[in-house]
C-alpha cells in the first residue's frame, strides 16, 4: 500500500528536525533530448557538480513528431557523455517518479531558461511531489549562452539550413547534417 504524500511529507519534516537526512547521490535529467543540445550538456554538468551521478532520462515523445528515433537519440547522447565520470543515459517510459524510483534517484532535474518555464515547470514539480514527495525537484539555470536555446529551435534551423555549431555536441551537427542535407558549412558565432 502506497503511504500517502502528506504522510510522506511529515516524515521528511521529523527526519529533517532530528538531523537524520541523508544526501541525495543520484538525479535524472529526464527529456525527449530531439536533439540533444549543449544547454542539455551544460545543465548535466552542473548536475553533476550537485549529484554524484545524474541520468540523461529519455522519454519516447508520444506528443512530438521526434526527428531522430529513441535508439538514434540514446546513441547520440552516449557518444556525446563519454569520458563525462557519472553520466549515464537511459530510456524511460511512463511517470516519471516512477522511474525515478527504480533507478535508484532521489532529484529531478529540470532546467530554467527564463520565467515562461517556471509556470509549467513549477506545476510538475508539484504533481511528481503529489506522487512521491521523496523525490525533489532541482531547478537550474543554464549558462546565459543557451539560455534561449531549445531542441525545437535547433530542428528549425537544421531544417532551413542554418549553422547549429556550436549548439549542439559535434556528433550531434553530424547527424543533424545528415538528416538534413541544407545545413551549410558555418563558423561558430561567439557571444
Amino acid at each position: 500500500m502506497k503511504t500517502r504524500p502528506a504522510v510522506k511529507a511529515r516524515a521528511i519534516e521529523k527526519a529533517k528536525a532530528s538531523g537524520k537526512t541523508k544526501k541525495i547521490k543520484r538525479a535524472v535529467l529526464p527529456g525527449t533530448f530531439d536533439p540533444l543540445t549543449n544547454g542539455h550538456l551544460d545543465l548535466l554538468l552542473r548536475g553533476l557538480g550537485i549529484f554524484d551521478e545524474v541520468t540523461i532520462a529519455v522519454a519516447p515523445s508520444h506528443k512530438k513528431k521526434p526527428a531522430f528515433s529513441l535508439e538514434e537519440r540514446l546513441e547520440l547522447i552516449s557518444e556525446a557523455i563519454k569520458g563525462i565520470k557519472g553520466a549515464r543515459v537511459e530510456a524511460f517510459e511512463g511517470l516519471l517518479v516512477d522511474y525515478v524510483r527504480q533507478a535508484g534517484a532521489g532529484a529531478i532535474i529540470r532546467g530554467l531558461r527564463a520565467v515562461s518555464d517556471f509556470e509549467y515547470e513549477f506545476q510538475m514539480a508539484l504533481m511528481n511531489r503529489s506522487l512521491d514527495a521523496m523525490v525533489e525537484t532541482v531547478f537550474l539555470m543554464p549558462s546565459a549562452e543557451y539560455t534561449f536555446l531549445t531542441s525545437s529551435m535547433i530542428k528549425e534551423v537544421a531544417l532551413f539550413g542554418g549553422c547549429v555549431k556550436g549548439l549542439v555536441p559535434k556528433n550531434v551537427e553530424a547527424a543533424l547534417k545528415r538528416k538534413y542535407k541544407a545545413i551549410k558549412s558555418c563558423k561558430q558565432v561567439n557571444y
